[in-house]
């Protein structure tokens, strides 16, 4: 195992609610919101006793949020660092096949204000507190009264404040989030982003912002499920081919080589499973038995593509 300080952490996006934006593997899980609290439980219980000590969630995901207060709760884990976000409200209800936005963004401070109020109840355990997927068109860096009121927070309380990014200019954006300041301090600390085999396009700038003591947590590290073999993506059966050779190589799945691919090219300070079952969780935290060699680092990172290709590809992916 080589030396890294990158640690798998666990997201909730697929947890906490029926249907998300995901190539799943089994189609004909229980649904019903009783099983998906006992399921979620499991996994947090399970990615605990494996290691995993940071755990990442938001309101939109469906009841991601209230599960994981309920097992901070119930189980008072005083080594766990809990992340969540604020902006999007979640409005499926728990329909299944909902016919529109599964989720609303707002980035308004009445919003803010509303969200702050539930995931407050998350100290001491909750370290970070993020802008859910910061853009330029919601205004959110622009919005000084969002601003002010974030640092507020950060002076009470001590936690991280954070952005999550997705899209095709998440470069830009976290370019310009990093050099708002309030008064003589920077006021975000922690960056959630898309990173992976296929969209690597935020590597420099990610870079930077490590080397500058900020933390980098990254988000959809299996591309949405893309990284694994599929006859819908022909484009990737090229890469298909290196992934299942270097699976066979480590004697792990596709899930731990992507994950170890995130770990060894970027060193993030987190990367995130996005596990939906206890299968999952294992398979991916695999990805800290090994490490790859420089030539094959090397090759995986040819494997990128067009930051517009991959977020078009994404946005054709289905809710199941």
């Amino acid at each position: 195992m080589s030396e890294n300080n990158t640690k798998i952490g666990l997201g909730l996006a697929a947890l906490g609610r029926p249907e998300y934006i995901n190539i799943r593997d089994n189609s004909s899980i229980d649904k019903s919101e009783a099983a998906f609290k006992h399921n979620t439980l499991s996994v947090l219980d399970e990615a605990y006793n494996l290691g995993v000590r940071y755990f990442d969630t938001a309101p939109s995901y469906g009841k991601g949020e209230a599960f994981l207060q309920d097992w901070n709760d119930s189980r008072a884990h005083k080594d766990i660092v809990l992340g969540t976000k604020w902006g999007y409200t979640y409005v499926a209800n728990w329909e299944l096949g909902y016919n529109g936005k599964h989720e609303i963004k707002e980035h308004s401070l009445e919003k803010l204000l509303e969200q702050w109020q539930v995931s407050k109840n998350l100290l001491p355990n909750l370290k970070y507190y993020q802008v859910h997927s910061a853009t330029f068109d919601s205004g959110i860096l622009e919005n000084k009264a969002v601003l002010n009121e974030l640092f507020e927070i950060k002076k009470a309380t001590g936690l991280k404040i954070g952005i999550t990014t997705s899209g095709a200019n998440q470069k830009e954006v976290i370019a310009l989030a990093s050099k708002i300041m309030i008064g003589d301090s920077p006021l975000f600390d922690s960056f959630q982003v898309t990173y992976n085999l296929f969209e690597q396009d935020t590597f420099d700038v990610l870079k930077k912002l490590l080397q500058h003591g900020k933390d980098v947590i990254i988000k959809e590290a299996l591309a949405n499920g893309r990284v694994f073999s599929s006859d819908s993506f022909q484009n990737y059966k090229a890469t298909y081919k290196i992934l299942n050779q270097l699976a066979v190589k480590y004697k792990v799945g596709i899930d731990a080589i992507a994950l170890r691919f995130v770990i060894d090219s970027l060193k993030p300070t987190y990367v995130l499973s996005g596990a939906s079952n206890m299968r999952q969780l294992k398979e991916n935290m695999k990805a800290l038995e090994f490490s790859f060699l420089k030539e094959e680092l090397s090759m995986l990172q040819t494997l990128k593509v067009l930051p517009p290709a991959y977020w078009e590809e994404r946005n054709q992916l289905s809710w199941n």
